[in-house]
């Protein structure tokens, strides 16, 4: 059975499918014309529609006369048992035009998923018996409507706010790759105060739904966003901004960088948690490479190998799948990095094969190019991962470890000041990181290349304490504890590194942080081996 899509206002359903107006059972009698315009008014009920936009849609442009116009009005009233006298649904504007004041909802009925066809209103008035909508093939990777935001207060001059930050959430948005996001033009038709999330999943085919709440009082402003998953309707992430109504581009520019960086975290997340109910054999493409993500960012071997594993699936079902020929390149370099792999040199090679692998398959995915760059890392060759870092925050400009990446090669290469900004802008936009205990450990070696062991002990003492964090930052916090003359700091650091691994030497530890300056390299060196590590 196809689903439909069916307006809802003051009590009458306006079927777009079967070209019926409805009150309860019974079909309310109208001409083709009239619902044509019925259609027009309800789809844009959150606007004025002007006289000359009735003329084009309903008339095709053709010269009408103005009480032809006045006839359909009246008659589309009337069928909505509204007058001229009360206009309780639509409301003259006089001298422009008219609009839809009822309240609106959205419904659909069927099981399908569907996808709305533009124009359907122009195939109305065309007498068609009725508008095609096309089901929409089955998803694999995530999906995501933005829907109009909620605005409440006298916004002023920043009245168009409701509509222009989910519009650039969904330009942002548009860049992920590996996500699906609906047109403004499907989206935008659902206006009402509280929508349905799991009418708008079924309606629009999309897994995820993004809403907000726009609340303005006199200067200041303040704006709610919520993710929720349309196939139970509970809510997977949720925020809050503020700031000042003369800030608002400010506000509207962190918003739009912050959903999409946590976007990047929760869907993931998500995805993996939903896989996860499913049993290995039903698992797609994109259920294996969910769940591989999920044991990636765990940062154990255990865990590593069995997010190699969804991913080699993942490649296997799907030859084609650019990430997770990337998410490849990212467990064979934490092989090779961590020292999980007993021939590093194979682990080396495979990260670097995967990568240009992913790049070939998708250039524009800025994991692949991010993969891509860390793997001549594991040569001592910073340099040459410049380029393909920076492509990939060209690409996503709200990509937070590839900022975050960019500013470890930044203090490798000795430029401290450019390691900090690029790590802040990588913590602004991904406050819960998989990465975060990287980055603090990042801007503790942007201090350590400046010399200021005191502040970068503060950074990484912050950096051991969050969750991922593994024997190479143990390490690192040893040598700025050892540098800042807090020697049993220093102690404490390397027993900690040496519970998780007898092995550490310095060899290890500067393949893990090639400090390109010589001096540096021969302080820290120094450190090391005044506790025990040679």
């Amino acid at each position: 059975m196809n689903s439909r899509m069916i307006y809802v206002v003051d009590g009458l359903e306006l079927d777009l499918a079967t070209v019926e107006l409805r009150r309860g059972a019974e079909v309310v009698p109208v001409e083709p014309q009239v619902f044509a315009l019925l259609a027009l008014l309800v789809e844009n009920h959150e606007r004025m529609v002007s006289r000359d936009e009735i003329v084009e849609r309903i008339w095709d442009g053709r010269v009408v006369s103005e009480s032809a116009i006045s006839t359909r009005i009246k008659a589309a009233r009337k069928a909505l048992g509204d007058d001229g006298e009360t206009q309780r649904i639509i409301r003259t504007v006089h001298g422009r035009g008219f609009r839809c004041i009822a309240d609106v909802r959205i419904v659909a009925d069927g099981a399908a998923k569907i996808e709305i066809v533009p124009g359907v209103t122009a195939a109305f008035a065309a007498g068609n018996s009725a508008a095609e909508l096309i089901a929409s093939p089955p998803a694999t990777k995530p999906s995501i409507a933005v829907l109009p935001f909620r605005l409440v207060g006298d916004p002023g001059s920043h009245a168009a706010i409701s509509d222009a930050i989910p519009h650039e959430i969904i330009t942002a948005l548009s860049r992920l790759r590996w996500l699906k996001v609906i047109a403004r033009g499907s989206a935008f038709r659902f206006r009402e105060a509280d929508p349905d999330v799991r009418v708008v999943g079924r309606t629009l085919g999309v897994r995820y739904c993004l809403t907000g709440f726009i609340e303005v009082d006199r200067s200041s402003v303040a704006i709610s966003v919520e993710l929720s998953d349309t196939d139970d309707g509970s809510v997977v992430w949720s925020d809050r901004f503020s700031g000042r109504m003369d800030g608002v581009h400010e506000v509207r520019t962190t918003i739009t960088s912050n959903v999409v960086s946590a976007l990047e975290i929760y869907l993931p997340m998500n995805e993996a948690r939903v896989a996860g109910l499913n049993s290995p054999e039903n698992l797609d493409a994109w259920g294996r490479y969910h769940l591989g993500l999920q044991r990636m960012f765990r940062f154990s071997k255990a865990d590593n190998d069995s997010a190699a594993e969804h991913f080699d699936a993942a490649t296997r079902l799907e030859p084609g799948f650019a990430r997770a020929h990337a998410g490849l390149s990212f467990t064979s370099y934490q092989n090779a990095y961590l020292g999980y792999a007993h021939d590093s040199a194979k682990s080396i090679a495979a990260a670097r094969a995967f990568a240009e692998r992913s790049v070939e398959l998708d250039p524009l995915d800025p994991f692949g190019n991010f993969t891509l760059g860390r793997s001549y890392w594991l040569e001592g060759d910073i340099e040459k991962s410049l380029g393909w870092l920076d492509r990939a925050t060209v690409l996503s400009p709200n990509y937070a470890q590839g900022f975050y990446a960019r500013a470890w090669a930044d203090a490798m290469l000795g430029h401290a000041s450019e390691a900090r900004t690029n790590v802040d802008v990588a913590m602004a936009l991904s406050p819960l990181d998989p990465f975060l205990y990287a980055m603090k450990g990042t801007r503790a070696l942007s201090y350590l290349v400046e010399g200021k062991p005191a502040e970068a002990v503060f950074w990484i003492d912050e950096a051991v304490r969050t969750p991922g964090a593994h024997t190479v930052v143990n390490l690192v916090a040893a040598v700025a504890h050892t540098l800042n003359g807090d020697s049993a700091g220093a102690s404490r650091w390397v027993r900690q590194a040496r519970a998780r691994n007898p092995d550490v030497t310095q060899d290890r530890f500067f393949r893990s942080i090639p400090f390109v300056d010589a001096d540096l390299r021969r302080k820290v060196s120094a450190a090391l081996a005044q506790n025990g590590i040679t």
